[in-house]
């Protein structure tokens, strides 16, 4: 059979609870914790945008909530089962419902577009060569690639290459769809199509969607929800409305990109010394 366009939507629409609820989760590099104790839901349909700079914690978290990290300790629940204590191959199963599109795209270069998008149909369906061809050109419809099945990734540009990844990554009919960075290395008119995109696919398939970025034009376009993770805790859980009102020191200095003083006092030292600007008085 072929997985048609509401598989996803009647699927979330038979669930009643949130999509995802994270519970006390701490995560671990070696001795070093990353994350400290995260606690935040994510409801059925809603688009959860994950924000913080440059160490933060919120790459760790989207490996961790599909499964490519082990929690040290805390409960990670995937639409009423708790991910993080299943087995392998129990993960495995539930992955088939969750759709990734990796920061780079991860295309394999040696592989056509249409094959990179049949390749999960191939491994884990028993569909038959003629109906994956056709689910492959749907999806390749559906993000703006009608007609590049034959291309290799070297022919894209770098926003092709982004939604062959996102077609990749729908090609199971996912109920929730996880993306890392999907503006990044983008000029800002290939970046609006792609957030335009995020948008579209939510509007038509009502999926749950977890975005992990730090462009802001970006996350508050696309957002109902955002969390701020600051040095492995969150920070905030608002609205895009609340977050750009509040008045949290840490929110507003991301926000407002104001620098960590330290690097403040740096960069004044280094411009006072080239004459940029006159020493403070202290």
């Amino acid at each position: 059979m072929i997985a048609d366009s509401l598989t996803s939507s009647e699927a979330t629409a038979t669930f009643a609870g949130p999509a995802i609820i994270v519970r006390s989760l701490r995560v671990n590099y070696g001795d070093r914790e990353i994350l400290h104790g995260i606690d935040f839901e994510v409801q059925a349909g809603e688009t959860l945008v994950i924000l913080g700079g440059s160490g933060s914690g919120k790459s760790t978290l989207l490996r961790a909530l599909i499964g490519l990290e082990q929690p040290k300790s805390g409960e990670i629940w995937i639409r009423g089962k708790n991910f993080a204590a299943m087995t392998e191959d129990e993960r495995d199963d539930l992955r088939k419902k969750m759709g990734m599109s990796f920061q780079s795209g991860a295309l394999f270069g040696s592989m056509s577009v249409g094959d990179n998008v049949a390749l999960p149909l191939r491994e884990h369906t028993r569909l038959d060569d003629s109906t994956i061809e056709i689910v492959v050109r749907l999806k390749l419809d559906q993000v703006g690639l009608s007609g590049f099945e034959t291309y290799v990734p070297a022919q894209l540009s770098g926003g092709m290459k982004k939604r062959a990844a996102i077609a990749r990554a729908m090609a199971m009919d996912p109920e929730i769809l996880f993306f890392d960075e999907p503006s990044a290395g983008l000029d800002p008119i290939i970046a609006a199509g792609i957030d335009d995109l995020i948008l579209k696919l939510k509007k038509a398939f009502r999926m749950t969607i977890v975005v992990v970025t730090h462009e802001l034009a970006s996350a508050f376009l696309i957002a109902d929800r955002m969390i701020l993770l600051d040095k492995g805790t969150i920070v905030a859980n608002d609205t895009p409305q609340e977050l750009r009102q509040s008045q949290q020191p840490r929110v507003r200095q991301f926000l407002d990109r104001v620098p960590e003083p330290e690097l403040s006092e740096e960069m004044d030292y280094l411009q006072m010394l080239t004459g940029e600007i006159p020493p403070r008085r202290r």
